[in-house]
């Protein structure tokens, strides 16, 4: 280890983090397996606070210097082939454009202007899949947000990242898979993956949003097909 990486350890948080919102207790055992596990899965419906779970773990983590970095990355579908030209602005201005739910994810956990300093410093990175070919991922929390809307080859190329003491939090929902053809997604890899011990996958239950959402998306199972 590092001079800098035990002096980092050195300065570790005593008590826990104080997050601005409180995990239920279903949160709480999720979180439990994700902290036993290199690489997780959170499934669920629209509204059960995947994104919010992966945020709040990654924070913890960083907080508490069990890592030094954590890097989000979704596919962007709506961008064809991840071309991300049609958007303004440079690179940073149009990824964190498309990944405004899980900053405000951060910003709903914890301080505002602490969260804007750590992307500043690129402490927290927004990372395209198509710039991880190369990357090796070290002491590092990768969050994989909305990977039913990943192919096969994406989510190989991002699992194939995975470095030494790093951890990967995956979130989706085959449900709301934008793909063209949900036969091009590479969802179902994780489910053999689990079959195999190595991704833990999780469903959280719980819908954090109004209580009507819950009921739309009953009602929208059983019509979109």
């Amino acid at each position: 280890m590092s001079q800098i990486r035990e002096e980092s350890q050195a300065r570790k948080p005593k008590g826990p983090i104080r997050f601005q919102i409180q995990l239920n207790e279903e949160q709480k055992l999720a979180k439990e397996q994700i902290l036993a596990h290199d690489i997780t899965l959170l499934k669920g419906a629209a509204g059960s606070a995947k994104t919010l779970l992966a945020c709040n773990v990654s924070l913890d983590l960083l907080f508490k210097k069990e890592v030094d970095r954590i890097y989000v990355a979704r596919p962007f579908v709506y961008t064809e082939n991840e071309k991300l030209g049609a958007l303004p602005g440079g690179i940073s201005e149009k990824l964190i454009g498309l990944t405004t739910p899980i900053i405000d994810n951060m910003y709903n956990l914890y301080n505002k202007e602490k969260i804007d300093a750590l992307l500043s410093e690129g402490i927290i990175s927004i990372l395209p899949l198509a710039f991880m070919r190369g990357m090796t991922l070290n002491n590092s929390v990768i969050i994989l947000d909305e990977f039913q809307n990943a192919k096969l080859s994406q989510v190989y190329t991002a699992l194939s990242r995975l470095g030494k003491n790093s951890k990967m939090i995956i979130t989706g929902d085959m449900s709301q898979c934008d793909l063209p053809s949900k036969s091009e997604s590479g969802f179902g890899f994780f489910k053999t993956l689990e079959d195999a011990g190595i991704v833990k996958i999780i469903t959280l239950k719980t819908n954090h949003r109004h209580e009507l959402v819950e009921r739309i998306t009953k009602i929208y199972l059983e019509i979109k097909d």
